[in-house]
């Protein structure tokens, strides 16, 4: 029913685990799987809907880059969108600037999903200042949509969220979505080569068809297959030459169809 979307870091899964049961898993590896986290939330007896945490989106989705397409079609499949901004600027971004990036990529991919209904959640409001609050709320409402700031640390703000939630929903009607075929990706033999990008401050990107073919017939939610993958990591020089480029704790690192955070 409702897709959670927005940057990496704005607190899009502490706020599904807020305003759910649903609890996103955070694993103890240089490197956790994030991926889309469904949430049952429940407004009062017997009236509900499904939230899901789409994983942060970045410049370049609607191109494929990072896992691109793949948490775009995710998005195709929600009624309703709450987009959610850092109103605090904490990560040192500009929300706007945010906003507006990622209703770029919605509509490069499709202008069907450009019009899909938002509420736009100004998240963080705890660190922010009234001024900030007030500037970002007069944007969002000039242009015709519903803004409610919050705090999911602290909770401000997030009790009457799915009441509002629950009734926009009552007047979207669902929406069909077909899935493509994947194609599994074939690596050159005995390449072992890979690139990395920095594709913006703590996004990085490493390229290396070798990997992307492991990860595909993986189950990286499987600790056997994640230690596996984690070996292929170090023996490959990857984790090395992520630290020789200034890798930092939480970064968001993008291989292939997968996106993970890097921990030390």
């Amino acid at each position: 029913d409702v897709g959670l979307i927005g940057f990496p870091n704005v607190g899009k899964s502490t706020l599904i685990s807020t305003i759910s049961a649903a609890k996103p898993k955070i694993a103890n590896y240089h490197f956790t799987t994030l991926v889309p986290t469904l949430g049952v939330v429940s407004v009062a007896e017997g009236a509900s809907f499904v939230c899901a945490d789409i994983p942060g989106l970045i410049e370049g989705a609607s191109e494929g880059i990072g896992l691109g397409h793949d948490f775009l079609r995710h998005v195709e499949r929600c009624r309703l969108l709450l987009h959610v901004v850092d109103v605090s600027g904490s990560e040192c971004r500009e929300p706007i600037e945010d906003f507006e990036k990622i209703n770029e990529e919605l509509a490069k991919f499709s202008p069907v999903l450009a019009e899909r209904p938002q509420i736009v959640i100004g998240n963080k409001c705890d660190l922010a200042t009234e001024e900030q609050i007030e500037a970002f709320r007069q944007y969002v409402e000039g242009k015709g949509l519903t803004f409610v700031p919050i705090s999911a640390a602290t909770m401000q703000g997030v009790k009457e969220l799915p009441g509002l939630v629950y009734n926009r929903l009552k007047d979207i009607p669902p929406v069909p979505v077909f899935a493509p075929e994947y194609k599994k990706p074939e690596p050159k033999a005995n390449d072992r080569s890979f690139n990395i990008k920095r594709m913006e401050a703590h996004v990085w990107s490493v390229e290396a068809p070798w990997l992307e073919y492991i990860l595909a017939g993986s189950n990286v939610d499987d600790y056997e297959s994640l230690q596996f993958f984690q070996r292929q990591l170090g023996d490959s020089g990857i984790l090395d030459a992520l630290v020789e480029k200034g890798v930092q704790e939480n970064d968001t690192i993008l291989i292939g169809d997968y996106q993970f955070d890097y921990i030390f």
